[in-house]
């Protein structure tokens, strides 16, 4: 159909850009990258992509915050995340963060919530594993 390779793929990246297939969204952690040494304090920057950070109580939808669960897993969608020393909530927007962790492995989950802490669900969600010297 199209003998231009290039024009296939632009014409191909439109239509998911409007379906709003390639603008999915997604949580990431900038720092530390996954299978990471850290040392204390371990410095943790959240990333965001498809949707805007406002702070907790904000229910415009598009919006949340992150949320930090060490040693966790992901929560299904719609449940409170809850506030504990192992699920921090970064309910002003904020962006990093500085964690005293014991040393050996542990991972780091990512869950993005509404402004009421309910989870976005594991697709806003990434688990990431560091070694803690």
């Amino acid at each position: 159909m199209f003998k231009n390779t290039w024009l296939a793929s632009t014409v191909l990246a439109g239509l998911l850009a409007v379906s709003g297939v390639a603008q999915a969204a997604s949580v990431s952690f900038v720092q530390p990258a996954d299978g990471a040494t850290v040392s204390n304090p371990v410095h943790v920057v959240f990333g965001v992509d498809g949707m805007k950070i406002a702070p907790a109580g904000t229910m415009t939808e598009g919006t949340g915050h992150h949320h930090l669960l060490v040693d966790g897993k992901p929560l299904p969608k719609g449940e409170v995340i809850p506030a504990n020393d192992k699920s921090l909530h970064f309910g002003k927007g904020q962006t990093e963060t500085d964690l005293m962790l014991p040393p050996g492995d542990h991972t780091l989950t990512l869950q993005f919530g509404d402004g009421a802490h309910r989870s976005y669900g594991p697709e806003m969600s990434k688990t990431i594993t560091v070694h803690v010297k």
